[in-house]
């Protein structure tokens, strides 16, 4: 029973389309990309052509280099504005307790007076 289901499942893997290999791009790709992406996020069609062409690279790889930057750009503003906040209320945290402090010195420097 239990051979019978293993060939069954091995089966079915095989029409399983297999994955295009990672793109390992050069420094000099990755240099020119990256120059294009600080002031231009989004590229028309003939913009992508003219880099794919200018770097060796497809078209897909050039839409998806852009697609997978928009995203890391969005995770990275994200995460900034997390310490942003995060940092916020360590401040109002500290000046709280900063507050808490001097009230407990005040108290303490108004206990002399009030015997006087």
């Amino acid at each position: 029973g239990s051979r019978h289901h293993l060939s069954l499942f091995s089966n079915r893997q095989q029409p399983k389309k297999k994955r295009k290999s990672r793109t390992a791009f050069t420094n000099h790709q990755i240099f020119e990309l990256e120059k294009r992406f600080l002031y231009q996020k989004y590229l028309s069609p003939a913009d992508r052509d003219e880099i794919a062409q200018s770097l060796g690279l497809t078209n897909a790889q050039v839409i998806t280099w852009f697609q997978n930057r928009r995203a890391k750009l969005k995770r990275d503003v994200e995460e900034l504005k997390k310490d942003v906040d995060a940092s916020k209320i360590h401040t109002i945290h500290k000046t709280i307790l900063s507050n808490i402090q001097d009230l407990t010195l005040l108290k303490k420097t108004d206990l002399p007076n009030k015997h006087a």
